[in-house]
């Protein structure tokens, strides 16, 4: 029973007073409960104030070998622990010197990738693959649309409601991480695609989610992820596609178009400035342009003019002399 307690503990009272999103606690839930099944199997229903810096290192040995998880799962499972046992010390339940997660050893990071983006040809297509003659096609073109050209998450898609588009001042407002909300500007070209879908829609009230499915409830996350995967397959797009590689795109779009990086930080709702840094990539294309405005090029064309027919010493073959 302590570890039903302990977890209802850290999800109801810790983590809802520090404002975290239903989302969020959920995730946090599943993950305690994965790790209170492997002790259960694996530690002899050991008790969570008995479990050790050791077992929770077996633990991820046992997620990286026979569950095939990353360094960012397993990285994610410390953090949880670590806020999971940090919290049951300062509700008073366990004393700091039995906290296995005090000193633990800190997980290798994982190597950052640049980010997955699609080209303006690939976009196009994926714009137009919803049907324009259906409510269920114009939703989802606006949905597309949306999650293009304003880089939200599919969370803040899914959760945002009918009074937060407003499309006469063409804005749109959506509540982040953290519960951070932020006002977001929209194209004239995602305004009439909200706009058609809206009108198709019929008159919901103002605190209505602005997206419905077609049985009438708001979308989920999820259903926003199997649209856009859906369209994807049917533009032919062959590359993994999700809300979340739109939202690179839309960032990395911007950057190719000379937008400053504070900009698409605010745009992007990142509250750290290296979080955004990451889309300052630069395509091969981009690269091999600077590499020809490079001044070498001159410079060797110099040499040339001012050398046309001198033989340096290293362009002459060198005799070899035979003593007899």
């Amino acid at each position: 029973m302590k570890w039903e307690y302990w977890m209802c503990l850290f999800t109801e009272t810790h983590c809802t007073a520090r404002g975290l999103r239903f989302s969020s606690i959920k995730a946090y839930k599943a993950t305690l409960v994965q790790f209170r099944e492997y002790v259960r199997v694996r530690c002899n229903d050991c008790s969570p104030d008995n479990i050790t810096a050791r077992n929770v290192l077996e633990y991820l040995e046992y997620l990286r070998l026979e569950r095939n998880n990353n360094e960012s799962a397993l990285n994610r499972q410390v953090t949880i622990l670590k806020n999971f046992y940090r919290a049951i010390v300062a509700m008073g339940h366990l004393d700091p010197e039995q906290n296995p997660m005090a000193h633990f050893p800190k997980i290798k990071a994982t190597p950052r990738k640049l980010p997955v983006m699609l080209n303006h040809q690939e976009v196009k297509n994926l714009l137009a693959s919803p049907p324009d003659d259906t409510v269920i096609g114009l939703r989802d073109r606006a949905i597309l649309s949306l999650l293009y050209g304003t880089g939200i998450r599919a969370s803040e898609c899914a959760s945002v409601k009918e009074s937060e588009i407003d499309l006469i001042q063409q804005t749109i407002t959506v509540t982040g991480k953290g519960g951070h909300q932020r006002t977001v500007p929209l194209n004239d070209n995602v305004v009439k695609a909200l706009r058609f879908y809206r009108r198709v829609r019929g008159v919901v009230s103002h605190d209505s989610c602005f997206f419905h499915s077609r049985y009438g409830s708001g979308m989920s996350r999820n259903a926003i992820y199997q649209r856009v995967r859906l369209y994807a397959r049917r533009a032919r797009i062959h590359k993994p596609v999700s809300p979340h590689k739109l939202r690179h795109t839309f960032a990395s779009h911007l950057v190719e178009k000379g937008v400053g990086i504070v900009t698409i930080r605010d745009l992007l709702g990142h509250r750290q400035i290296t979080s955004t840094q990451i889309y300052l990539h630069v395509t091969a294309k981009e690269l091999r342009k600077a590499a020809q405005l490079h001044p070498i090029g001159q410079l060797a064309a110099e040499l040339k003019e001012l050398l046309p027919d001198v033989k340096l010493p290293f362009q002459t073959p060198r005799k070899t002399i035979r003593y007899g």
